[in-house]
């Protein structure tokens, strides 16, 4: 595992450590989080990507919104941005899976494209070799996550997930259909990457007014996980990810 990505593993270990120690309940978003880290820092030594140096420095990137976020919340939490607040501020007898759902929505839909803006020049954008290159492992993040999936089902059931005999039956659908979900949200994040792309082109202040439109939509996502009903129904008709409209 890389030297950066071995960092953001001990400095999430320290937080998560923290947090447990409360028994705040973003305790199971950031364990799901720091397992997959590590996960996605065992890909990279395998060879899994094309180029692992910017897979590296775009994952310790990534992860520094969501701590820097944390952060926010844990000093001030009307500091931290309405996504985060939301996901954050939710009720901590929610069952561990809603917690890791909210701080899934906020993460990818808010943090991910700009993340990728910062690690993606314009001219990287520009040239299609390039931009390929970056889409293409992007895309392949989706195969560690895949990868994941059961086991953080049966680590988030030890945590103390409430399990009925249907939610049982149904957990090899949810896994399937929680695949397709962050296939489809990544599509999402990539064209809304490409619309914050073209605003920092335009100057600071185009760009602070996308990203504002961006946080707005994202936080409408997670607000709409904490609406009561079958959340797994409302993301299969509206989809998991959220879409910028063209500026």
């Amino acid at each position: 595992m890389g030297r950066s990505v071995a960092a953001l593993v001990a400095h999430m270990e320290e937080q998560l450590g923290s947090l447990e120690a409360e028994r705040d309940p973003g305790r199971f978003f950031l364990g799901v989080y720091l397992r997959t880290t590590v996960a996605v820092g065992a890909a990279i030594d395998a060879g899994a990507f094309e180029d692992p140096a910017w897979v590296e420095e775009w994952d310790v990137d990534f992860a520094g919104l969501y701590l820097d976020a944390l952060t926010a919340h844990r000093r001030d939490p009307a500091s931290a941005p309405r996504p985060w607040r939301l996901a954050f501020g939710a009720r901590p007898e929610l069952p561990p899976e809603a917690h890791v759902l909210l701080g899934m929505n906020a993460h990818i839909n808010l943090d991910l494209p700009q993340s990728l803006v910062r690690v993606i020049p314009p001219a990287e954008f520009d040239d299609p070799a390039t931009s390929d290159l970056r889409r293409r492992d992007h895309e392949r993040i989706d195969r560690v996550l895949a990868s994941r999936v059961a086991a953080e089902d049966a680590e988030l059931h030890r945590a103390g997930g409430r399990r009925t005999r249907l939610d049982r039956l149904l957990a090899p659908v949810n896994r399937t259909a929680s695949q397709v979900f962050l296939r489809e949200s990544r599509r999402k994040v990539w064209a809304n990457a490409r619309h914050l792309d073209a605003a920092r082109r335009r100057g600071p202040e185009e760009y602070a007014r996308r990203l504002a439109e961006l946080e707005t939509v994202a936080a409408a996502g997670v607000d709409d996980l904490l609406r009561p009903g079958p959340v797994l129904v409302r993301l299969a008709v509206r989809g998991f990810g959220v879409t910028l409209p063209p500026g």
